[in-house]
């Protein structure tokens, strides 16, 4: 489908809302302008439907950095116009990382391919499933490629610290053509932002980091799945983590094992471990290691870049990735991955963790 203009979208809204609503299309309906809130800046829609008002920013790109930009001042315009009013968020479709991101907030959201998520007081409707009728053409940006996300991950393993675009070429390996690219990808994104002697620091952490999340893809290394055989996750865990010491490879643990030994919340069954060479078959068969894909307990996985080692610790004995790294590859993880990643990101990023 052509993309829209912002003005042709935000003519949209107020008819989807009224689908969405089981409303008139003339029942919704711009706000006086004596009751929008004047404090700047103010969002693009202020809309009465029915009993219910609406505060709305619209964006044509549902990337996690536009995203939380949009739920930051819908929530500030729905603060000041008053307590009735529901901060909604609309794009020309909602990805998975935008939804989550507004779910968290407690915004609502929709988008024009169909899709919807409205709740307040007597109101209730989610719509999910719809198509995205608005897909680009071309190759996406690979501002988070294996070798260019190196850029992120140093940055988000360092939030608080500037550096030089030559110390980020330094820290990362990286040539000066390739981090100067990718810093103005990113800086182009409102993700990382400069000072006036040109140094680099994170701008905005969750959204640098959620958008790394939304475009990661755990699938991209090479992993082997098998079974060893003991009596819980821990066990599987501590014995292939000596075998991998003993072996001198560089190794590190990820995923749920490494959640459980970052934050305690719940046992595991999956053990992953990166491991910078994939061990012999006699190496493997001598820790137990068997190829099996139905009753997997251990995945052996050869990243498809060195830099998943960088910041990485011991933890209780065993060699961990950095929470950065291990809070990306619980994505898409089976058992309680979500959980373990929300609870993840909760203890070393959000506000209450730092008061």
């Amino acid at each position: 489908m052509k993309s829209l203009s912002e003005q042709q979208a935000l003519q949209q809204i107020p008819g989807r809302l009224a689908a969405l609503l089981g409303l008139k299309a003339g029942d919704v309906c711009a706000l006086a302008e004596a009751r929008v809130a004047a404090k700047p800046p103010r969002a693009d829609l202020a809309l009465a439907a029915g009993v219910y008002q609406f505060v709305v920013e619209y964006k044509s790109r549902a990337n996690a950095a536009d995203v939380l930009a949009a739920i930051r001042r819908v929530r500030e315009q729905a603060a000041a116009l008053g307590r009735k009013a529901i901060p909604l968020v609309g794009a020309p479709y909602m990805g998975e990382v935008g939804r989550q991101l507004c779910a968290e907030a407690g915004v609502n959201w929709l988008d024009l391919s169909g899709n919807a998520h409205l709740e307040a007081p007597g109101l209730h409707v989610h719509v999910e499933g719809k198509p995205n009728q608005f897909t680009r053409p071309g190759r996406p940006s690979t501002v988070f490629a294996p070798k260019s996300a190196r850029i992120t991950r140093w940055l988000l393993i360092h939030p608080e610290e500037r550096f030089s675009q030559q110390q980020l070429a330094d820290a990362t390996g990286l040539d000066k053509g390739l981090t100067s690219r990718v810093v103005r990808a990113l800086e182009a994104q409102r993700l990382v932002a400069r000072n006036e002697d040109g140094a680099v620091k994170v701008a905005d952490f969750d959204a640098l980091l959620e958008a790394w999340r939304e475009a990661y893809d755990f699938s991209k290394h090479h992993i082997v799945r098998g079974h060893i055989a003991a009596r819980s996750g821990d066990d599987v865990l501590r014995q292939l983590s000596g075998a991998l010491r003993q072996s001198k490879a560089e190794y590190a643990a990820t995923g749920l094992a490494a959640a459980w030994l970052m934050n305690p919340f719940a046992g595991f069954r999956l053990v992953v471990f990166y491991v910078a060479e994939l061990p012999s078959e006699d190496k493997r068969r001598a820790i137990g290691f068997h190829p099996e894909s139905r009753a997997e307990n251990v995945w052996l996985v050869v990243p498809n870049d060195e830099a998943v080692f960088h910041g990485a610790a011991d933890r209780e004995g065993v060699r961990c990735v950095h929470p950065v790294q291990a809070y990306l590859d619980l994505k898409n993880h089976p058992e309680r991955s979500a959980e373990a990643a929300e609870k993840l990101r909760r203890k070393f990023w959000s506000k209450e963790s730092h008061a």
